[in-house]
């Protein structure tokens, strides 16, 4: 192995990449809530024309980065991945489907939860990624680290909500929706929606992660499959719009690039960018150690919001915030069955056991 593949295997590349995610999530965070705050609510821009400009922003940097990594070899590259082995690619179509039942489940699970139970429910997303990965995966966790994840998802809530206001109003407002509300269809809608959002990052990491099938064939790289990705994206983001519009009047609908202000522009070029750093994240680290870079990064932009916007912390974010670093820190730092043996041999022996048995393990 070169040592270039030796670093990109080391514990200190996987740092740099979710210490990136960490700061590119947060930039998102606070550059979308400018652009949503900054401007009168006629002049926004349309989300589904924001997601489709971001895939197609990922597609283009796909093919910077694939460009530069074969040295020229772009349209060799493609040609081999995606025209002469069309079912290899198409593989890649599943996630990409899943994304959009994902977002098509948020936007139902929207409409009939309040705020506070939609962001408490949506948290669960972390734990539903680390069962999937389990069965996918065979990863394995320990029970600390399993522990860990529920209080992260907890954390995050509760940062979230503190962030908020903890308002109980209805979420369906912020979405235009004024049909009744239903609680079963609500929580069923985010329940599928978490676990559409882990089949979807574990079948990509599988995917991304095993090499090509024949000893003949090249593995494809992962900013090809970046590529195909956004490639299937664009094609379901261009659906989910013309659903969108369904019913709605042409005064209702507002063009492309309405509302594309400067700033606008930068959340999608952060957008783009982050596409291809969470692949790099999946292919060099795992969807659950994404999942504690997104928790940091919450953490991150709220506090920043204070300084930028003049959002005052509240009691909410210091108890999130403690339990989202606490448990980032003992998911991070495992104790083993080994430690844990060397740990009790170490302990000092009852004065009235001459066996040496440690005092905690004698039967009371």
């Amino acid at each position: 192995m070169s040592k270039t593949g030796d670093f990109f295997s080391t514990p200190a590349f996987k740092l740099i990449l979710l210490t990136g995610m960490v700061l590119q999530n947060s930039a998102t965070v606070l550059v979308g809530r400018y652009t949503r705050s900054s401007v009168p609510v006629d002049d926004l821009y349309v989300v589904n024309h924001l997601i489709l400009v971001t895939e197609i922003g990922k597609l283009v940097l796909s093919c910077m980065f694939e460009y530069v990594s074969t040295n020229g070899g772009l349209v060799q590259s493609i040609k081999a991945n995606c025209i002469e082995r069309p079912w290899d690619a198409l593989k890649i179509m599943i996630p990409a489907l899943l994304y959009l039942v994902q977002n098509s489940l948020l936007y139902t699970a929207l409409s009939n939860l309040t705020a506070p139970v939609f962001q408490v429910t949506y948290q669960g997303k972390l734990v539903t990624t680390a069962i999937v990965s389990v069965i996918m995966l065979n990863r394995k966790y320990s029970f600390q680290q399993w522990i860990c994840l529920v209080v992260l998802s907890v954390g995050v809530a509760v940062v979230v909500l503190g962030e908020s206001g903890g308002s109980s109003s209805s979420s369906a407002e912020s979405v235009g929706d004024q049909a009744p509300q239903s609680l079963v269809l609500g929580l069923t809608a985010v329940t599928i929606a978490c676990l559409s959002s882990a089949l979807a990052g574990v079948y990509f990491e599988k995917v991304v992660k095993t090499s090509s099938s024949g000893e003949k064939q090249k593995p494809v790289s992962v900013w090809m499959r970046n590529f195909q990705l956004a490639f299937f994206t664009i094609w379901t983001a261009m659906l989910q719009g013309w659903w969108t519009n369904m019913g709605k009047s042409e005064v209702d609908t507002k063009p492309y690039f309405h509302g594309f202000t400067s700033w606008v522009w930068i959340l999608v070029g952060l957008q783009a960018g982050g596409g291809l750093l969470v692949a790099a994240v999946i292919k060099y680290a795992d969807n659950v150690l994404k999942g504690l870079a997104t928790g940091v990064s919450v953490c991150f932009a709220t506090a920043v919001s204070t300084v930028l916007f003049g959002t005052p912390l509240s009691s909410q974010f210091s108890v999130g915030a403690s339990m989202i670093l606490v448990s980032v820190y003992f998911f991070s730092n495992p104790v083993t069955k080994k430690e844990k043996v060397l740990s009790s041999q170490n302990m000092p022996s009852h004065p009235d056991s001459p066996s040496g048995t440690p005092e905690r393990l004698l039967p009371k």
